[in-house]
């Protein structure tokens, strides 16, 4: 460990934690650990902007585990707030690495670039955005640090923060590390009692029923959540955030509830149950179709990563992944086959010559074009909710912050899914002002030959936000989006303003994987998929009252 400096240190940790790339963007603060991750086997993916890199490192982190975003201090740092934010609401677990000035910089407090009012000031920021966060500025300590901060991410499946002043970075560490200590066991006497209380509800109901939540994607629970659905044949359900928990052909799947915004049968179903077993669901405005759900706290088994109810007894130290192994292992009984809703079948396309182009119809075509190989990226919006009903044929492979609800995160996730999942293709789903928000980020797809599907669904503007409240702060400047490749001297870019011309470009994209598609589907601004107008309906009366 003498030998060892602090910045090879921590790209050794990130190695071990299964990291094999990092997102970000160069300054005068981190050069040197950008150097050092030069020199090491991990690939530095440099992206047009700071915020581009937060999104590709939190989509990183989703398909592989844990994510890594490299920045300079404060004018790059604090770019990557809100991008941080959301992988702290939605649980994906980020590093953020910032360079900082030099501690021998910083004798008599001078104003240094970059500095906003204390050298602090960004480690108070995102104290508040993390689950755990450090400065290594010390190197008798460093190692320890870093191994708390990462088992902090690992462990809660949150960002954390590392800021790393510049004269650290290749200091020596001279003292050994700690290990971080094991995670906490559950007390097995109320583990079972736990267990026998869900299972006599489970055993006694007529209509149980799961909803599994995004913590089952996030604490890599997916085998689990299918053993007790497969062994016990519970039907099982998805939220919007955890969509694609389930493969969504699987005989037992009901589809997505999102309260009276969703389909009726399906809500139906949920709402009805006498045993609705909430397994890592989070319960916010979008996922219960801004509240319109109607569930019976007394009919519930609620486990989530911090605790377990069951109707109105709460188990504080029982979480989620204590809880499912060990239900599963008490083997709850096996029902019978029972008649349960399924997601309707997409219907057959046959595409008009020059009929012009439909959310319903764009979308029932997407539809049939997925297949096994497909990682669907959608921006909030339509991108987002009108892809609540396409058939995700793949477990763990829809990805939407449907909770944090950003703009601006599709396309730069696609550079983060295609690196950490390379047997993947994303097709991307983004709207035309969520794409001029961060799509140049094509720049990036395009220099490390990634390959990613990419539809922007111009519309004229901000379609969402037209029904809640319009004015012409909704609008934007129409972009020539699919003349995007000219501008790079890569790619290939199609226009589809008709269903024949849909069918052209979608063939085409497809059967071209030598670099990205960019498809500009043009859409009336008024046409928008039944989803967002059930949501933005209640919007508006919240914007209006």
């Amino acid at each position: 460990m003498s030998a060892t400096t602090i910045s090879a240190y921590l790209i050794h940790r990130l190695q071990d934690l299964g990291v094999g790339h990092v997102f970000g963007v160069p300054g005068d603060y981190v050069l040197g650990f950008c150097k050092a991750l030069e020199d090491s086997p991990l690939e530095f993916i440099n992206t047009c902007d700071e915020q581009g890199a937060g999104f590709a490192a939190d989509a990183y982190a989703r398909f592989n585990g844990l994510g890594v975003v490299c920045i300079t201090y404060c004018v790059g740092g604090l770019k990557v707030a809100n991008t941080t934010a959301q992988a702290y609401a939605e649980k994906s677990p980020v590093v953020v690495i910032s360079g900082a000035p030099g501690l021998n910089e910083r004798q008599r407090n001078p104003l240094l670039h970059h500095k906003v009012r204390d050298f602090d000031t960004q480690f108070k920021v995102f104290e508040q955005l993390t689950e755990a966060a450090t400065v290594l500025d010390n190197p008798r300590t460093a190692a320890r640090e870093i191994d708390r901060v990462l088992s902090a991410a690992v462990h809660a499946k949150r960002p954390v923060y590392i800021e790393l002043p510049r004269d650290m970075a290749n200091a020596p560490i001279v003292e050994e590390p700690h290990p971080a200590p094991p995670s906490p066991e559950p007390e097995p006497i109320a583990l079972r009692e736990a267990v026998a209380e869900a299972l006599a509800r489970i055993n006694a109901a007529e209509r149980p029923v799961v909803l599994a939540g995004v913590e089952i994607q996030r604490f890599g629970l997916q085998d689990e959540l299918m053993r007790l659905v497969n062994g016990s044949r519970l039907p099982v359900a998805a939220t919007i955030l955890s969509k694609s928990v389930v493969r969504e052909d699987h005989p037992l799947y009901l589809g997505v509830y999102e309260g009276a915004m969703g389909r009726q049968e399906v809500t139906e179903y949920i709402e009805s149950s006498d045993c609705l077993i909430l397994l890592g669901v989070f319960l916010t405005d979008v996922n219960l179709g801004v509240f319109t759900a109607r569930l019976d706290p007394s009919r519930i088994i609620n486990a989530t990563s911090e605790r377990l109810s069951i109707r109105y007894h709460t188990y504080d130290e029982i979480t989620l992944g204590d809880f499912l192994p060990a239900l599963i292992a008490a083997k709850p009984d096996r029902r019978a086959p029972a008649a349960i809703p399924h997601p309707p079948t997409p219907p057959e396309c046959f595409p008009v010559p020059d009929k012009p182009l439909t959310v319903r119809y764009l979308f029932e075509r997407i539809n049939q074009f997925l297949d096994d190989s497909t990682a669907v990226l959608a921006d909030p919006g339509d991108a987002m909710f009108a892809g609540i009903d396409m058939t995700i044929h793949c477990a763990s492979e829809f990805s939407s912050p449907a909770y944090y609800t950003s703009l601006g995160y599709a396309v730069p996730a696609a550079i983060g899914v295609q690196l950490a999942r390379p047997d993947l293709r994303p097709l991307v789903l983004v709207g035309d002002g969520a794409f001029q928000m961060t799509g140049m980020e094509l720049s990036t797809v395009a220099r490390f030959g990634l390959t990613p599907i990419v539809m922007v669904l111009n519309n004229g503007g901000y379609g969402t936000e037209r029904p809640m409240l319009d004015g012409r702060f909704n609008d934007i400047l129409n972009w020539r989006y699919s003349d995007v490749p000219r501008v790079l001297g890569a790619g290939r870019g199609h226009v589809a303003a008709t269903e024949d011309e849909l069918e052209t470009a979608l063939l085409a994209a497809r059967d071209d994987r030598s670099t990205f598609q960019i498809i500009e589907v043009q859409l009336a601004p008024d046409d928008r998929s039944e989803a967002l107008r059930r949501l933005t309906s209640a919007l508006a009366q919240r914007v209006r009252s």
